[in-house]
């Protein structure tokens, strides 16, 4: 479901976030599924049950889970999280680009791997 790299400098939060926002986003956690309790996933991942809270609230905050007092939490459809992690990603490409055009890369280059990509 979701691996952590222990001795990464990404905080274990992070992690959380990320392996369940993919989980979500590419479709292996359906729409209104339940999310495993935090007590579950905590002591499956052994980790502090704060660290996957965190990483809850976040995920609810972005639009990406949903939660029913007494009941847990759940996948959210598209709610429009998604837009505001397209733009989050596209502020990271475009500074991903500036540092690349400045290391000297052509167009021609950049293009080509877009390409290669699409492949």
């Amino acid at each position: 479901m979701i691996s952590l790299n222990y001795r990464d400098s990404w905080p274990i939060y992070e992690q959380i976030k990320d392996g369940l926002r993919k989980l979500i986003v590419t479709g292996a956690m359906a729409p209104d599924e339940k999310l495993p309790s935090v007590r579950a996933l905590a002591t499956q991942l052994s980790i502090n049950p704060n660290t996957i809270q965190r990483a809850y609230n976040e995920l609810e905050g972005e639009g990406y889970i949903y939660s029913v007092p007494g009941k847990g939490s759940f996948a959210s459809g598209n709610t429009g999280a998604d837009e505001a992690r397209k733009a989050e990603l596209l502020s990271q490409v475009r500074k991903l680009l500036a540092e690349l055009r400045y290391l000297g890369v052509s167009n021609a280059e950049l293009a080509a791997l877009v390409k290669e990509e699409q492949a």
